[in-house]
């Protein structure tokens, strides 16, 4: 058997042209050659790799799978909301705010509070909502509500109680956003030019404009 097989790779080697080699490279070439020629059948002859086949959204819905698609006509959420801030703070206002701030965090936007601000008045800690009027109320005044009339006890019926009329340069600063600067120029105004007919006429006063009114007239009134 040894010598047949070693007959035949004579005859290939020959059949190759390797005669010509040394015997030991005749065989090492041989070899060579069947593991190229057994690398060849296998690679040939392996299973091909499974493909995974694409499915449609129509193919999935029919074979019962779920399947999760954006909602187009599902409305954003707001992302701001916007509060009129008026009373006993320092600059009253419509300020826009995060959507979930705190009635402190809308305080904080009009400048905090006034040292007269009745703070056990309002809560500070609840959520605010968009198109609110937070309302601070000034220490010892009727507390008014957001549609600018007047709640609790001592309101009077016309929904203030300093008398721009009579009230005195002290009484004037306990208003918000009123200082000693400003209650000395309404106390001047009055005397230059007669007392107030109604309490728009404040607006007449240098420094006070539609803005600081809005604060003031449900905590004034003119007899």
């Amino acid at each position: 058997m040894r010598q047949e097989l070693r007959e035949w790779i004579e005859e290939l080697a020959c059949r190759a042209g390797l005669d010509g080699l040394p015997p030991f490279a005749r065989k090492a070439a041989l070899i060579a050659g069947f593991a190229l020629v057994a690398l060849a059948v296998w690679w040939w002859g392996r299973p091909a790799a499974p493909v995974t086949p694409v499915r449609t959204a129509q193919e999935a819905s029919a074979s019962g799978e779920a399947t999760v698609e954006a909602d187009p006509g599902q409305p954003s959420l707001p992302t701001s909301v916007t509060v009129h801030v008026v009373g006993a703070v320092m600059r009253p206002g419509v300020y826009t705010l995060s959507t979930g701030s705190r009635a402190s965090d809308a305080v904080a936007a009009a400048g905090g509070l006034l040292g007269n601000a009745e703070q056990g008045g309002i809560n500070l800690a609840r959520q605010v909502a968009d198109g609110e009027q937070l309302v601070v109320p000034v220490q010892g005044a009727a507390q008014i509500s957001p549609a600018g009339g007047s709640t609790g006890a001592g309101a009077t019926p016309t929904g203030g109680s300093v008398d721009l009329n009579t009230a005195s340069a002290t009484e004037l600063d306990t208003l918000p956003g009123v200082g000693p600067a400003t209650a000395a120029k309404i106390i001047a105004d009055r005397t230059a030019n007669g007392p107030f007919r109604s309490i728009e006429d404040l607006m007449r006063v240098p420094g006070i404009g539609p803005t600081r009114f809005e604060s003031l007239k449900g905590l004034v009134v003119v007899r």
